[in-house]
C-alpha cells in the first residue's frame, strides 16, 4: 500500500464512523470562537482532532513556530530516537489508518516496520505534519499569545502577535514542556545568563563547540542527549556533572502505563493521587539504556557523580565552575535540569496565575508537597479552578492540556502513550460544559423540532377501522 492508497483508505474510514459530524454548538452573533487552542504541536493537534470528532469544529489552533518545527522534535529535543516504544497509537486516537504504523508501513512496507527499532525524532515530526495535513486541521503559525484575559459576555480573550485579539468560549493551552512554567535553573545561575550558559530547551551552536572543553549538568535523558551531541559534533570532553553518588537506574513511569492508571488515578482522593506521583519521582528517573550508551561510545566523556556545582562566572570566552574540588573551566554551560512547573513565569498567564488554585491550596501533607505545590489543582476536564471561590468563571473556561495536569489528572496529557486518552477527555469535558451552558437553546431546538416523521400516507384508508362501529 502507497501512502496515497492509505490516504484513501483514511478517508473512507472516517467516512464509515461518519466523521466529521455536524457541528451542533450553536453560533454566536459576535463570531467568537467556540474553543482555542494553544500551541499546534502533539497536543494541539490531539486536542483538535478530538474536538472535532465531537462536532466542535469553530474553533481554531495558534502556533507560534513556524509550520514543520512545532514542538520539540526537531528543534530542542536531542535524542536520536524517541524513549517510546514504535507501536504506540498516541494522536491517532484508535483511528488504525493514522497511526504512525500504517503511515511508516505505507512507506517502507511490512518488512520494514518489522525492521524499525524506536522511531527516530525528527521522522515522528514528520509524521505529525502528515497528521495535521490528512485532517485538514484549523492550525495558523506565525501567532504568539502575549495576554489572556477576561474578554466580554464571559469569553477568553487572547492578545496575539500575529491574529490581533482572539475571543473563544473556551481556551485550550497545550503550550508544551513549559507552556505552564519555565526551564528549572538553579539557584546558582545568573538571573540573566549570557549565550554561554545555556538550557537545554534553547538553540545550542554545538558546531562551535568542536574541540573544546563542556560541562553539561543533570543526569536527565535532556542532559545525556546534549552532553553526546556536543561530542558527536567534536567536542573534545564533556563532563557530565551530577550531584547524586550514582545514576538513577528506574523509570516507573513504565509500570504507568495502562489503563488502571489512566482512568483510574483521577478516581483517588488527592492524598493518595499525590502519593503514587511522588512514589514515581522517588530517585529521580534514569535516563534511557540507549542514550547513555550513546554518550559512552566517545573517549572524551567524562562522568563526575558527586559533583555539584556551587557557583558559576560566565565572561565572553567561556564559564568558570566552582565544584567541590577544584575549579573547571569550559567552554559552554549546558543545563540538564529540566523544567518547573509555575504559572507566574508565563507573562501571558499573568492575569491568571494569581487566582489559579494550586495543590499546595489544597493539601498539604507531612513532608509538604515538593515540586507539586505549585502544580494547578485541575478539574475534571483539565479546567482551571479559583482560588478565590467563584468571583471569575472565566478562569474555568480555560484548560490545562499540559503536562502540568499530571498531578490532577494522571500521564495523559505530556507524554505519546496517553495523549489520545487526554485529547479524549478534554473534547468531552468541553462539548459536556457548551452543551449546559447553551441548554435553553438546546431545549428549544427540541421544542422547535419539525421534521416529521410521519407523513399521512403510511397508512392506506381501507385499513382503517372506525373508532365507533
Amino acid at each position: 500500500m502507497s501512502l496515497d492508497q492509505l490516504e484513501s483508505r483514511l478517508r473512507q474510514d472516517l467516512a464509515t464512523l461518519n466523521l466529521p459530524p455536524a457541528n451542533w454548538v450553536p453560533p454566536r452573533p459576535d463570531g467568537a470562537l467556540d474553543v482555542l487552542v494553544l500551541g499546534g504541536g502533539m497536543l494541539g493537534l490531539s486536542a483538535s482532532f478530538a474536538l472535532t470528532r465531537l462536532g466542535i469544529t469553530h474553533h481554531r489552533v495558534l502556533e507560534a513556530a513556524p509550520a514543520g518545527r512545532e514542538g520539540p522534535w526537531v528543534t530542542y529535543a536531542r535524542m536520536q530516537t524517541l524513549r517510546s516504544p514504535k507501536h504506540l497509537v498516541g494522536p491517532a486516537q484508535d483511528i488504525p489508518s493514522l497511526t504512525f504504523r500504517a503511515w511508516y508501513t505505507a512507506q517502507h512496507g511490512e518488512p520494514g516496520w518489522q525492521a524499525l527499532g524506536k522511531i527516530p525524532r525528527a521522522m515522528w515530526q514528520d509524521y505529525l505534519v502528515w497528521l495535521r495535513r490528512v485532517l485538514a486541521l484549523p492550525v495558523t503559525n506565525g501567532v504568539t499569545a502575549t495576554r489572556i484575559r477576561r474578554g466580554r459576555d464571559g469569553l477568553v480573550a487572547v492578545e496575539t502577535e500575529g491574529a490581533g485579539v482572539v475571543l473563544a468560549r473556551r481556551l485550550v493551552l497545550a503550550t508544551g514542556r513549559d507552556g505552564l512554567g519555565g526551564p528549572r535553573l538553579p539557584d546558582w545561575v545568573p538571573a540573566n545568563p549570557g549565550p554561554r550558559i545555556r538550557h537545554s530547551r534553547d538553540a545550542v551552536d554545538f558546531t562551535a563547540l568542536a574541540g573544546q572543553r563542556v560541562a553539561v549538568v543533570g543526569a536527565s535523558a535532556s542532559a545525556v542527549d546534549n552532553a553526546a551531541t556536543a561530542l558527536e559534533h567534536g567536542a573534545a570532553e564533556v563532563h557530565l556533572l551530577v550531584r547524586r553518588a550514582a545514576l538513577p537506574v528506574l523509570n516507573r513511569f513504565k509500570s504507568m502505563v495502562h489503563a488502571g492508571f489512566t482512568h483510574g488515578l483521577p478516581g483517588l482522593d488527592d492524598a493518595a493521587r499525590l502519593e503514587v506521583l511522588k512514589a514515581a519521582f522517588e530517585g529521580a528517573v534514569a535516563p534511557p539504556r540507549e542514550s547513555l550508551q550513546r554518550l559512552a561510545r566517545h573517549p572524551g566523556f567524562r562522568l563526575r557523580l558527586e559533583t555539584p556545582v556551587l557557583s558559576v562566572a560566565e565572561d565572553a570566552d567561556g564559564v568558570t565552575l566552582r565544584l567541590p574540588q577544584e575549579r573547571m573551566r569550559v567552554a559552554m554551560l549546558i543545563l540538564g535540569t529540566g523544567f518547573a512547573i509555575d504559572l507566574s513565569l508565563r507573562p501571558e498567564l499573568a492575569e491568571l496565575a494569581p487566582r489559579v488554585k494550586l495543590w499546595s491550596d489544597v493539601l498539604q501533607p507531612p513532608g509538604g508537597l515538593g515540586e507539586f505545590a505549585l502544580y494547578p489543582y485541575l478539574g475534571p476536564g483539565f479546567e482551571f479552578q479559583q482560588r478565590d471561590g467563584g468571583a471569575l468563571p472565566w478562569i474555568e473556561r480555560v484548560h490545562a492540556f499540559a503536562i502540568g495536569a499530571i498531578a490532577s489528572l494522571g500521564l495523559i496529557s505530556g507524554d505519546i502513550p496517553g495523549v489520545g486518552d487526554g485529547a479524549r477527555r478534554l473534547a468531552e469535558a468541553i462539548a459536556r460544559s457548551l452543551f449546559v451552558e447553551d441548554a435553553a437553546h438546546h431545549l428549544a431546538a427540541v421544542r422547535d423540532y419539525a421534521d416529521p416523521e410521519l407523513l399521512g400516507d403510511e397508512i392506506p384508508s381501507a385499513a382503517l377501522v372506525p373508532a365507533h362501529v
